[in-house]
């Protein structure tokens, strides 16, 4: 150990300090991208599961003399996404609620 005045410094030499490495840092960083890959298809899968869904209640509710949106419902969905996730929950809801509408 080295001193000066009253600080003492550990002696470090390059054999002391270790490198993370690079292989294994890569093969991480490959298999989590792999695995959002998987998680992203599941959830385009849902999502298009959802609007054939709520195409189905829209279809319902016109046919039977309503509205093709419910917007109470829709303030519903927007709370829960909020509560869930702050404020870019309601973001993502807004977004997924305009995929699920349909066309007018």
């Amino acid at each position: 150990m080295s001193t000066t005045s009253d600080v003492t410094t550990p002696d470090v030499t390059t054999s002391d300090v270790t490198t993370p490495d690079v292989t294994d840092t890569a093969a991480v960083i490959g298999s989590a991208r792999e695995h959002i890959d998987a998680l992203d298809e599941r959830i385009l899968d849902l999502v298009r599961e959802r609007m054939a869904v709520s195409a189905s209640i829209q279809e319902a509710r016109i046919a039977s003399g309503g509205r093709r949106v419910n917007l109470s419902r829709e303030m519903e969905i927007l709370d829960r996404y909020r509560r869930t996730l702050g404020k870019p929950g309601t973001a993502l809801a807004m977004t997924l609620l305009e995929l699920c509408r349909g066309r007018a």
